[in-house]
């Protein structure tokens, strides 16, 4: 059935009733009163093209709650998500299940970031430059021609043969640096184009967060943009964006840019003039360059303000300059119509400017600050301040913004969410969770250990947590702070003979290899930090024990915090109040948000940190959590384990 305006189900909410296109369709729809209200919150949002800012609680369904919605206004909507499994979801599962419910077909398109589209420019170059001893280079390099004959999107996720890390991916795949727009010869085949063009046509259009930043800040000129045109965006997992946005108004230069750089000019100076050899010099004296500044950073740093630098390091910033200089003077004599080179001393040109630019910035409104790898290193500026940029960047589109995610509000209160993005007149709606905590979970806190800064604290931490894992059999997920402290639990569980539970810990294997260990392996213990704090989804009694050692309060080393809170301070506010209480609720609450996904999910969580009950700002954290039975005893803790959860 085709459902129009003037149909029987005009009032949108009795879509999410009994009987409905949803229930008499979809696989184990179930009518929840929160998700209409949400839905009818959406609607009027796009129909009025409104700022929604929805915390919809685990179990609501906020997924049907915007489709539904968006599909039926007959507009075009982008959907942006902050991770690929969402966004893979959207595409693939619950969009073409709601389009057919609803009886709406919709054109829908999924784009992703350029470096997920095979570039035929840079699989030419990499064929021609191919060194004889390149062995698996070269037999990816022919699996991917031949491929790049057959595929009409030149998206890598068709390649099952070659994995997603592989090294070969970054020679054959463009960046926003590298491209060569339309002055390229394959533009007329470009996949990026291709895609962006599809998506500027398309009814809905599933993009990252990171993408439609781009697009929104014009940082991919020469493609179009997604958003003239767009008449509302839906921002899933919204939590995540301020964060992301404020890279985009960051000024930075890594010495991974100035290498790709250098092999770029090499190679495609080798394309050109394969018998001449001259720029070699000038791009071995950029490399020892980029080489020699790292080595004058501290070596045993991770992020250091750009004062801090020593003289050393000024002076080799100062020969890196002058290396690109003699490039960009090098390429003077390039005949114009060698776009590879050209776009080259471009590139070079942008790395000065940006040097300079952060050189000259402005610290009483941002940061200068160097951030260090082992073997790299980043220069950046990043403004204090963002929230008014972003607030323009919104407002310059005339459409709907709805934002979504399980943890947007502390107690209920959305101020923080909305000071950051710069959304002061946005409308709020908060939708509880329809989950009964009070039978299926229960929250733990143990009255037996000191302060956090004690010397001993995760040894204490992890003397109330092995009984616990052992009632769970497993079936653990312990979350940490630091990596320090991680480490140190995954010593004293290694160390223990009665700990033979398969041990899986962050760092020793990808993120995604561990989960998918957890999800298969027999009663396993996961450890991690903030990382596995959100985005993981392990339903049934696969997962029934989460236990966090501290309230999960940022660095107060870290530069970039130090500058936000003299900034507040100086607006006359309170940056523990303002900033830190509420940054540390929220990725709570996310942490905690692991163990009960689905109506039938049972578990313990555990905080193990005593200021959740010592001080008079852990009700905070308390008022946002779900509603679970509080305990301090724990036996009450490991019973429950023992039992599958009360009944």
């Amino acid at each position: 059935m085709v459902l129009a305006a003037t149909d029987e189900f005009q009032n949108i909410s009795e879509l999410f009733g009994i009987d409905s296109p949803l229930e008499r369709c979809l696989d184990g729809y179930a009518p929840r009163a929160g998700q209409a209200d949400m839905a009818v919150a959406v609607a009027a949002a796009i129909e009025d093209c409104a700022e929604l800012v929805v915390e919809a609680g685990t179990g609501t369904g906020k997924t049907l709650a915007y489709l539904v919605p968006a599909l039926l206004s007959g507009k075009r909507v982008v959907l942006s998500t902050g991770t690929k499994t969402l966004q893979d979801q959207l595409f693939y599962r619950d969009l073409p299940a709601v389009t057919s419910a609803l009886g709406r077909p919709a054109t829908v398109v999924q784009l992703k970031g350029r470096s997920n589209y095979l570039c035929l420019h840079r699989l030419q170059a990499a064929r021609e430059q191919l060194q004889p001893q390149d062995k698996l280079h070269a037999v990816e390099l022919q699996v991917l021609a031949r491929w790049s004959l057959a595929t009409r999107t030149g998206d890598r996720v068709e390649v099952e043969e070659i994995p997603e890390d592989a090294a070969v991916w970054p020679r054959v795949t463009s960046t926003l640096e590298n491209c060569l727009g339309n002055q390229c010869e394959f533009y007329d085949r470009c996949y990026v184009v291709s895609a962006r063009q599809a998506a500027l046509s398309a009814d809905i259009v599933v993009v990252n967060h990171h993408l439609l930043l781009a697009d929104l800040a014009l940082k991919e000129e020469g493609f179009g943009e997604l958003l003239p045109g767009c008449e509302a965006v839906v921002i899933d997992e919204a939590h995540q964006f301020p964060d992301i946005a404020q890279d985009f108004f960051n000024v930075s230069l890594g010495s991974r840019s100035l290498l790709d750089l250098a092999a770029d000019i090499r190679a495609e100076a080798l394309a050109a003039f394969p018998a001449d050899q001259e720029v070699g010099p000038f791009v071995d004296r950029l490399v020892k360059a980029v080489k020699d500044l790292r080595l004058n950073l501290p070596a045993d740093a991770s992020n250091i303000l750009w004062d801090e630098m020593n003289a050393a390091s000024f002076r080799q910033l100062d020969n890196v300059v002058a290396c690109l200089d003699d490039l960009i003077g090098w390429h003077e004599c390039i005949d114009e119509s060698m776009s590879g080179l050209k776009r080259c001393r471009e590139r070079a040109c942008a790395c000065i400017e940006s040097i300079e630019q952060i050189s000259r910035a402005d610290e009483s409104a941002g940061l200068r600050w160097t951030g260090l790898t082992r073997a790299g290193f980043t220069l950046n500026y990043t403004p204090v301040e963002f929230s008014a940029s972003l607030h323009n960047l919104l407002a310059a589109q005339s459409c709907a913004w709805v934002f979504t995610s399980a943890t947007l509000a502390v107690g209920g209160d959305f101020s923080h969410f909305l000071m950051r993005m710069g959304l002061p007149d946005a409308i709020t709606l908060e939708i509880v969770s329809p989950f009964d905590f009070a039978t299926s979970g229960l929250l733990y806190l143990p009255d037996k250990l000191p302060e956090p800064a004690s010397a001993n604290y995760t040894e204490l931490v992890m003397q109330q947590l092995l009984p616990l894992v052992a009632a769970s059999d497993g079936r653990a997920f312990l979350l940490f702070t630091s990596h320090r402290a991680l480490r140190e639990a995954a010593q004293i569980m290694r160390g223990r003979e009665d700990c033979d539970y398969p041990l899986l810990v962050q760092g020793e294997a990808p993120r995604s290899k561990l989960l998918e260990q957890f999800a298969e392996l027999d009663k396993p213990v996961l450890l991690g930090t903030s990382s596995f704090w959100e985005g993981v989804d392990m339903r049934g009694d696969r997962l029934v024990l989460v236990a966090i050692d501290k309230l999960p309060f940022a660095s107060p080393g870290d530069p970039m915090l130090k500058a936000r809170l003299a900034a507040i301070s100086e607006q006359g506010g309170q940056p523990f109040k303002d900033y830190q209480l509420p940054q540390a609720v929220l990725a709570l609450k996310q942490g905690v948000g692991r163990l009960i996904r689905d109506e039938t999910d049972h578990g313990v969580v555990v905080v193990c940190d005593p200021r959740l009950t010592s001080r008079n700002y852990g009700r905070h954290f308390l008022d946002s959590l779900p509603p679970f039975p509080v305990t301090r005893d724990s036996l009450d803790a490991e019973n429950f384990l023992r039992d599958g959860g009360r009944s």
